[in-house]
């Protein structure tokens, strides 16, 4: 299962070879260790947003502001997470995974510090920028890291166990900040967050090594062919460590892959429903829902994520396990020939009906069925929606490890950034779309959304062949 050039040499996959040997380097206890430690690590992004956004309110009184600047303020950092994720990729790709690390989490501790001592908007907002910086440098390199360690009908079993496990953020944070605004201060959980960072990046320091394969990164080709140009008798490195500037606008030439940017649009199409409940149900919930439902603190806010939070987690579980099932099926059906758009087959159930399906009757639901009916329905319907998103992101991200493996850090930043992009824009205009056309009217746009997204993704499955030629 030679990974050289895919989309070239498919039958490269078909049989056993010497190159398996590179993810034998790790024993099996080994590579379980190190995926917690980049899960804990990748938790930090969805900790980082998601503890924020039930201390809106008790922000926007602190500051003498109102929601809608708070909700800015995480809106734009947003946008700085597509900074973050476009600046890493190169850098991982050409240094390796762990200085990406060490370096991030640090930013992420800084960021979490000032956000705590903040005493207007803009400190607060510098703060959010230094935390999602970093946080995203660190969600966007985990997929690659994994992908470094297991074999391809192993691969989507673990990134979606590295997935399930970082969205735990997305259980565990809003039910915390919404905690520790009532009880204590919503100060107090930037500091937490802070605090997280520092502890995963001791446990980086000490446990985590390079994954890298040999002589992929950059940064080891340079050096290679340096020292044969000085002196090819000479053994070891005599270049030395030293920083190279990288253009990280270069990626987005890779935009020209017709199967990148078909899951591009996946991405955007898969985040809009997402955003659509964490912006119309679960942002303004202090504001509009929060009251007719007879919640008003924010711990009740943060209970009302885990039916997402649950959805978060499961989604990659369920939908890793069923792709490393539809290759190894469709492997065995073709005589050993690999078809890596077989792994696209486990992302179909929730594209065609779970999103879908969700995102009306949760429009319905707003609309007509109030009380305790009505937020339990809505709840339900989130839960789906989450778990049918990450059925869908789970899948596709491997699929593109699968294709490009010495490139994967570049083109899941592609997907990562425009993802983040994509959410950030919405997070700032969803409000007033929705306050324009209705619930009822959004919701049933964003599930034609999905729809057309399955029909990209199916043209993509049919003529795979043709489209990685």
């Amino acid at each position: 299962m030679a990974e050289r050039a895919p989309l070239l040499d498919e039958h490269a996959y078909s049989t056993e070879s010497q190159a398996d040997k590179v993810y034998d380097r790790f024993t099996p206890t080994h590579k379980r260790l190190i995926t917690c430690l980049v899960a804990m690590a990748g938790a930090m992004e969805s900790i980082v947003m998601g503890s924020f956004i039930p201390c809106v309110p008790a922000v926007a009184k602190d500051f003498n502001t109102t929601g809608v600047v708070i909700n800015n303020v995480i809106g734009l950092a947003k946008i700085v997470l597509v900074v973050g994720t476009l600046i890493s990729a190169p850098y991982a790709s050409f240094y390796g995974r762990r200085p990406l690390y060490l370096v991030s989490l640090p930013n992420t501790f800084i960021g979490g510090l000032l956000c705590a001592s903040a005493s207007n908007v803009p400190q607060l907002l510098v703060g959010r920028g230094f935390q999602s910086i970093g946080a995203a440098c660190i969600s966007s390199i985990g997929a690659n890291v994994i992908s470094d360690l297991y074999k391809l009908e192993e691969r989507g079993t673990a990134i979606g166990i590295f997935y399930g496990a970082t969205q735990f953020g997305h259980l565990i944070a809003p039910v915390l900040g919404g905690s520790l605004a009532t009880y204590s201060s919503w100060r107090v959980v930037p500091l937490g967050t802070a605090i997280i960072a520092l502890i995963n990046f001791v446990i980086v320091v000490l446990f985590l090594p390079e994954t890298s394969h040999p002589g992929m990164r950059g940064i080891e080709k340079i050096r290679m062919a340096e020292n044969l140009r000085q002196d090819p008798s000479v053994q070891g490195d005599r270049t030395g460590w030293r920083f190279i500037l990288l253009n990280p606008l270069r990626i987005f030439l890779l935009l020209k892959n017709y199967i990148l940017v078909t899951v591009v649009n996946m991405s955007a199409y898969m985040f809009t429903p997402k955003l659509i409940h964490t912006n119309r149900v679960m942002t303004p919930l202090s504001y509009t829902l929060g009251p007719r439902y007879g919640m008003t603190s924010p711990y009740l806010i943060g209970l009302c994520f885990l039916p997402a939070g649950f959805g978060d987690i499961a989604g990659p579980l369920i939908a890793g396990r069923l792709a490393d099932i539809a290759i190894i099926r469709g492997r065995a059906r073709r005589q050993g020939k690999w078809f890596p758009e077989d792994r696209l087959l486990a992302a179909i159930p929730a594209l065609l009906f779970f999103m879908p399906c969700a995102l009306i009757t949760l429009g319905l639901s707003i609309a007509f069925i109030p009380g305790k009916v009505g937020l339990t329905i809505s709840l339900i319907c989130i839960f789906f929606n989450a778990m049918g998103l990450h059925s869908v992101i789970g899948p596709c991200s491997t699929y593109l490890v699968d294709l490009f493996p010495s490139q994967g850090a570049e083109f899941l930043a592609v997907v990562m950034g425009t993802r983040y992009a994509f959410n950030a824009i919405t997070t700032m205009v969803i409000l007033p779309i929705i306050h324009q056309f209705g619930i009822i009217t959004t919701n049933t746009t964003m599930a034609v959304l999905v729809w057309l997204g399955c029909i990209l993704l199916y043209v993509t499955i049919r003529n795979g062949d043709r489209l990685r030629a």
